[in-house]
């Protein structure tokens, strides 16, 4: 981006880089960016660490930065994996199911419960030590696995968590982006669809399509007016086998797609920001659901790795599923409540689940989980495609991005000469078939997986566990918990 005609300058960060534990070098390079542009400027930030950091220091920067207002530092309370999966259990925001054990007898038997495969995440990713091999989410196949994260805890500086499984599929990965001014009213909203991603049913978008899912904004916006949220917001969801909504991720700042979510008039959820920061009017959003965002690099990746986008059935659409209550959070002990500030949701919001009037659904004003399956969104027109990198003004990031994908390309295909000939791929092939595992849900029905799809470490026993649940679509590795 540094090569766009657009950027008038490029200001270095901190010399030993960004800590959001300690923000003190953060504070001091930001006050020389300030000396040196003269007057207030706009300051968003668009990763996790920067919107934590950020807010640590927030009060020293009033007088030189328009920041968004978040209140006792929201950022790191909803980027932490534990205080978000409380905080879904007490608004009754669907969520997979999440214990947090207390020992490595608890995480082994936790996994086993929830059942095997399960997604198992650091708490506090950021506070992970560089080069020690942990990573912030990993599949965990067996109980010992869950065992041994559980014994690395000290070293992870935050509880481990232990997650259900949700599977990929077609028509499962939603998001939702929204830009709030103070106590959470909404500038600009919208959802989409993750239709392609990069690694292939993972959390980068490399296509997707805006589409109006009345569940998903629902949710989106409750939280958001309970949290008292001001600026951006990116959250992730996963659609279960039942067709019930689940958060799997709250990001506090923009996320890379944001561009979809631009209305007819050009306006973006961080123009709409930069409007309000500065005490302009924001105007009212005109169209804009059917736009397609597509990242070119990892679009071209997805569609030659993977399946290309699908559409469900009508037949699909009409089948009754039942709905599904709020995922619980289990801990060793009874969880505190969530210290994050509360405001009520406004009138209408809640009770709204899929044509119920607070009846059936989540157990209340849950509001997500449904009666029936998640229908595909009313046909809406198709509008303009928004690509990530290419400008027909602005041609210069785009080449800067060829170049780049063409150099780790070669790299790539370099160190995979090499280790054809150091006699790695046996190796990769049995990591490749314990990845490639159907999962194995206990406590319900499971999705029956082909014989050659269990892998050699595959407990006794496993290929029987399908129940009386019909033959699903296959399953897939969760691409979630490969960030």
């Amino acid at each position: 981006m540094g090569r766009s005609r657009y950027l008038r300058a490029v200001h270095p960060g901190p010399s030993g880089g960004l800590d959001p534990e300690r923000p003190e070098e953060l504070l001091e390079c930001l006050t020389g960016v300030a000396e040196r542009i003269g007057r207030p400027a706009v300051l968003i930030a668009m990763d996790d660490l920067s919107a934590i950091a950020v807010s640590r220091i927030a009060p020293m920067l009033q007088d030189r930065f328009r920041i968004p207002h978040q209140p006792d530092g929201l950022p790191a309370r909803v980027a932490d994996k534990a205080e978000l999966s409380r905080l879904c259990a007490r608004w009754e925001i669907p969520h997979p199911e999440t214990v947090i054990p207390a020992s490595g007898a608890e995480a082994a038997e936790a996994a086993w419960r929830l059942g095997l495969p399960v997604v198992a995440k650091w708490s506090r990713p950021w506070l992970l030590p560089v080069g020690d091999g942990l990573r912030s989410t990993t599949l965990v196949h067996t109980a010992a696995e869950a065992r041994g994260l559980y014994e690395r805890s000290a070293r992870a500086g935050s509880p481990l968590l232990l997650q259900r499984f949700l599977p990929a599929g077609p028509d499962t990965d939603w998001f939702f982006h929204g830009c709030f001014t103070r106590d959470g009213h909404p500038l600009l909203v919208g959802s989409g669809r993750k239709e392609l991603s990069w690694p292939v049913r993972t959390g980068l978008t490399a296509m997707g399509r805006w589409l109006p899912d009345p569940a998903v904004e629902e949710a989106g916006l409750r939280l958001a007016r309970r949290l008292g949220y001001q600026g951006i917001l990116d959250l992730d969801f996963r659609r279960d086998e039942r067709g019930c909504f689940r958060l799997v991720d709250f990001n506090p700042r923009p996320g890379a797609q944001f561009r979809l979510f631009t209305d007819g008039a050009g306006l973006d959820v961080v123009q709409a920001l930069y409007l309000d920061l500065t005490g302009q009017r924001v105007p009212e959003p005109v169209g804009g659901p059917g736009r397609v965002f597509v990242a070119e690099n990892y679009a071209l990746l997805a569609g030659l790795r993977g399946p290309l986008p699908q559409r469900r059935s009508a037949a699909a659409a009409a089948a009754p599923v039942p709905a599904v209550p709020p995922a619980p959070v289990a801990t060793a002990a009874t969880a505190a409540a969530a210290t994050i500030p509360a405001q009520e949701a406004a009138p209408g919001v809640a009770g709204r689940t899929g044509g119920a009037s607070g009846s059936g659904g989540s157990g209340g004003s849950g509001g997500v989980a449904r009666r029936g399956p998640v229908r595909a969104a009313p046909p809406v027109e198709r509008g303009r495609v928004e690509l990530a990198w290419f400008a027909a003004d602005d041609v210069l990031p785009f080449l800067a991005m060829i170049a780049a994908f063409l150099g780790r390309g070669a790299g790539k295909g370099a160190r995979g000469a090499w280790n054809t000939l150091s006699g790695v791929p046996a190796r990769g092939r049995r990591t490749a078939r314990a990845a490639a595992r159907a999962p194995r849900q206990r406590g319900g029905p499971a999705l029956a997986a082909p014989p050659d799809a269990q892998g050699p470490g595959a407990p006794p026993g496993a290929a029987e566990q399908t129940g009386t649940a019909e033959t699903a679509e296959t399953a897939e590795p969760d691409g979630l918990v490969t960030r």
